[in-house]
């Protein structure tokens, strides 16, 4: 053998050893601490706010830290310290700096255990190599402990570094977007440098309805752009650089705010105007685009014909509006001039608004309709089912086949929108199906009532039912199938809220699916979940309310938060307790056998 294939064998035998040894402290490593969240529904600030806090994990990581001896009173003082990032002195305890950097020492431990935390990066120069020292058992410097001031900044930079490492992974299940006015800024957060890393994400209707709108599916333009003036969101419009002039001048000049007798929601007399003129022009382009697609089976859903109707036959007590003065009864669906003019006026903005493309390629390049983590099913509402308990077929795919052919669909409107092209009009036509379609993985009833909702007096008629999904998850069959389709062992979704305040669960009762619907919207109860799962333990958040938060702001003291245990863990999960284990150890095993095969050349 000559010497350059013997340096070149010498370099694969070292390559091979570095990616082997990578697998094995990865299968030992912990299972990273995820937290799950759902429909944020654009409430940027309280995001922000229990985001900063860690949504109580801090307290968890700690208790799973330290020795089970180790008592309350000490580990509530230890929280508090890490959270101010200051030694102080509690009354009653005694505990000096020394005892407290060792503490920190050990909970950082225990978050090391998990590989994927970059130390270097985190760690302060200036003190890297004597944190690094601690970690390991060694000796350091006496004036780390001894010197007041030195170790005050030790402990001031454990306590960051522990901050830091809380979190390794943040699976997002959908629905950031619409009836909260600060959808920008939780993106913004979650895309960011610090979070995006760590970030999953997970489609919800609701941000479909916003990718299908800037994918220039009209129908959902308009829709979305009525939502945000339904909550009089201007201030969005603006800082997405959004120029609303030609939709508010034709809407106060067609609908004074008298006629609007309809149910809208809009607390300004402009977002009033502005949201029945969209609701007119959204009624009639989705009427277009259910006749072009049959296949859909949604025809009970031309709700245009059905006002028309009624205005034709003078059926004045089931309407609560009666002035449509751009209706043609003859021709319902028509647009008029002016109203063609202000929706490809809006279909220009959201498909070429570089702020709002900025912000949506973080869906089309970052999000999926499921997500596998660790033996986790993660969606935002449902896998569609039937009453019999199977999987719902839709254009000829059902189960785990149609939520792939759905993101394939997605994932080719989002490259050509993100190239500044037009995607195909399959797709984007697709994208009003997935926001309000009975058979839609984001949506789950039986129909949207929006024109029911806004204009029959009836109040039955504004039920939206759901379909099978809730209840088929009651059962052992469903929840079997389900599982052995996706190869997972539990079910995480949100989308439909869960009132805790009348007792109600996060998780069934053998805890395989579990509710995180997060509540953040004033209208979800303001009182939803959050989800986490360290190596010992998976447990529901309670979170707080606004009201709570401000309450406990004001008292300078930590949010409360009510935990709900959904399981507990014998040992600490580690990753070769999960699926990806089985992919590792193949790749291990290749790996071993290229090894053991250089030998006798080298």
């Amino acid at each position: 053998m000559n010497l350059a294939t013997q340096t070149d064998l010498i370099e694969e035998l070292d390559r091979l050893t570095k990616r082997l040894l990578e697998i094995d402290s990865q299968l030992d490593s912990n299972l990273p601490t995820t937290l799950w969240i759902s429909d944020l529904h654009g409430e940027g600030d309280r995001f922000k706010s229990i985001l900063r806090g860690r949504f109580g994990m801090l307290y968890q990581t700690c208790k799973e830290a330290l020795p089970r001896t180790f008592s309350e009173p000490k580990l509530q003082y230890l929280v508090r310290i890490i959270r101010k990032q200051i030694f102080f002195e509690e009354p009653g305890l005694r505990m000096d700096r020394q005892d407290v950097l060792l503490c920190l020492v050990d909970v950082l431990k225990y978050k090391l255990n998990n590989v994927e935390q970059d130390l270097d990066r985190i760690l302060h120069p200036n003190y890297r190599l004597y944190v690094r020292r601690m970690l390991g058992g060694r000796s350091v410097p006496d004036p780390v402990f001894e010197e007041r001031s030195i170790a005050d900044r030790f402990i001031y930079h454990l306590c960051g570094v522990i901050r830091e490492v809380l979190l390794d992974r943040i699976m997002v299940l959908g629905d950031i977007w619409d009836r909260g006015a600060q959808p920008d800024k939780i993106i913004r957060i979650l895309a960011s440098k610090s979070y995006q890393p760590m970030v999953r994400l997970v489609y919800g209707n609701h941000d479909i309805l916003w990718m299908g709108a800037a994918a220039g599916n009209q129908s959902l333009v308009a829709e979305a752009m009525r939502i945000t003036c339904r909550y009089d969101h201007f201030e969005l419009l603006k800082r997405i650089d959004f120029d609303i002039t030609k939709l508010a001048d034709f809407a106060q000049r067609t609908y004074p705010v008298e006629s609007c007798t309809g149910t809208f929601k809009a607390k300004t007399d402009l977002g009033l105007a502005m949201e029945k003129a969209l609701c007119v022009i959204q009624l009639k382009l989705e009427d277009k685009l259910l006749a072009s697609h049959p296949e859909w089976d949604m025809e009970g859903r031309r709700s245009i014909r059905l006002l028309a109707k009624l205005l034709a036959q003078g059926e004045a007590g089931e309407l609560n509006d009666h002035f449509f003065p751009t209706l043609d009864l003859t021709d319902p669906a028509r647009l008029t001039a002016e109203e063609a003019e202000v929706i490809e006026d809006l279909t220009r903005q959201f498909t070429k608004n570089d702020k709002l493309k900025r912000l949506l390629e973080f869906f089309f390049v970052k999000g999926n309709t499921y997500y596998l983590h660790h033996n986790l099913l993660n969606i935002h509402a449902l896998v569609p089912s039937t009453q019999a308990g199977d999987f719902e077929s839709f254009l000829g795919h059902q189960g785990k086949g149609l939520l792939d052919w759905i993101d394939h669909s997605i994932k080719r409107a989002g490259a050509a929108y993100l190239r500044d092209q037009n995607p195909e009009s399959a797709d984007q036509d697709l994208f009003f199906y997935l926001w309000c379609g009975p058979k839609s993985p984001f949506f789950g009833k039986s129909a949207m009532k929006t024109f029911e909702r806004y204009f029959l007096t009836d109040k039955d008629t504004h039920k939206e039912p759901s379909l099978y999904w809730k209840a088929n998850l009651e059962t052992d069959a469903f929840k079997a199938k389900l599982l052995l389709e996706f190869e997972a062992k539990r079910v995480i979704f949100g989308h439909t809220p869960v009132d805790v305040t009348k007792g109600k669960k996060m998780a069934s009762d053998d805890g395989v699916a579990i509710n995180v619907d997060g509540g953040f919207a004033a209208a979800y109860y303001n009182r939803g979940h959050a989800l986490v799962h360290t190596p010992h333990m998976l447990y529901g958040i309670i979170l707080p309310t606004p009201e709570e938060m401000k309450q406990a702001n004001l008292h300078s003291e930590s949010v409360p938060l009510k935990v709900e245990v959904i399981d507990e863990f014998d040992r600490p999960m580690r990753i070769r307790d999960t699926s990806l284990a089985q992919t590792l150890l193949a790749e291990r095993a290749k790996l071993l056998s290229r090894v053991r095969s250089l030998r006798p050349e080298i």
